[in-house]
């Protein structure tokens, strides 16, 4: 088993159960998230035959970065997995922090038409280690300590979401990687089941709504899970969030040219989120060669912005990064093994 996988609570637990202390599990919590050991054989406060033991029952990583794209301020990474799949990670420079944005499946079976990651079907789920490694790859290559993770690579976190849970209670705990739950964003397409068990998690990890289109027509035609759950049910889903967790919310839109970026679709977006405790993140797309959708001229986003701004409706139009990589989400995936 990775030991990546385990919270420090399941450690104790390990530790308990071949006769070690609650102190030596918590050390070596240490020695995994703080100190980064590569090898068991690092640990100098534990007992050698407690560290035979461990060595003898764990493994320690599982993925390696193969691919590095680096442009002003950002880089992506691709690993690959042990068998050999691969997924994508981008670490962010922003004047607040450095931010991870991690994968959490390889593949997608969500297929929004204009997203790379969803035009190869999901392979897999990534465990909760895979998920945590990618941060601790990116530290050790950046020799610096990532302050904020957004779960919106690869995959759709919700349709693996006992992966996705453990992944946060790992990365948030205070002897491990100490990212506060506030500094964690997940992203879903909107699966309302799980976005109703999410509520009832405890952390204050923030959720952000991959949107897209203010209408069910043109979301059904763009995210095919519009069909299973509509935007009338995923709104009152999203507003019963709200009141349970008092957590304000993100709403997505990738503007697409010609397609969802008229000054229509605009009123449409703001009549829809009015009065509720959100904003709008506009996205200008990043093209694909194999999608056929193009990203809405800067004219025209200012003049949805606009639009938004003027009916009240907080928004902002997320900073571009990696224009002279290959920005897409799953682009650098797709490269590599399409060749």
């Amino acid at each position: 088993m990775n030991i990546y996988d385990l919270t420090k609570e399941e450690l104790i637990c390990y530790f308990l159960s071949i006769g070690a202390k609650k102190y030596h599990a918590e050390e070596m919590y240490r020695w995994l998230y703080q100190k980064k050991i590569k090898d068991f054989s690092e640990v100098t406060n534990i007992k050698k035959d407690i560290l035979k033991q461990v060595q003898k029952d764990f493994s320690l990583g599982s993925i390696s970065v193969v691919q590095v794209e680096r442009d002003t301020d950002v880089s992506k990474y691709l690993f690959e997995l042990s068998d050999s799949c691969h997924v994508e990670a981008v670490l962010m420079m922003h004047d607040y922090g450095r931010s991870i944005c991690v994968s959490s499946q390889v593949g997608c079976n969500m297929g929004c038409k204009f997203c790379e990651s969803g035009r190869r079907k999901k392979v897999r789920n990534l465990k909760a280690s895979e998920m945590v490694e990618q941060i601790l790859k990116v530290e050790e290559d950046l020799g610096k300590r990532i302050s904020h993770v957004v779960v919106m690579g690869i995959g759709e976190p919700f349709d693996n979401y006992d992966s996705f849970i453990q992944f946060v209670k790992i990365i948030n705990d205070p002897l491990g990687l100490q990212i506060g739950s506030r500094h964690i964003t997940v992203s879903t397409c909107g699966i309302i089941p799980k976005i109703e068990e999410f509520s009832l998690f405890p952390y204050q990890v923030n959720l952000a709504i991959s949107l897209h289109a203010p209408n069910d027509l043109l979301r059904s035609r763009l995210m095919p899970i519009n069909k299973v759950y509509p935007l009338k049910e995923l709104m009152i889903s999203l507003k019963k969030y709200s009141e349970k967790t008092s957590r304000r919310l993100t709403f997505e839109y990738i503007l697409l040219k010609d397609i969802n970026d008229s000054e229509h679709y605009a009123l449409e977006l703001a009549n829809l989120i009015k009065g509720m405790n959100a904003y709008v993140n506009l996205i200008p797309y990043n093209s694909t060669e194999n999608l056929g959708f193009f990203r809405s001229d800067a004219f025209q986003i200012m003049k949805f912005y606009d639009i938004l701004k003027k009916n009240h409706i907080n928004v902002t139009i997320r900073r571009e990064f990696g224009s002279n990589i290959s920005a897409a989400c799953g682009q650098l995936r797709s490269k590599k093994e399409e060749l």
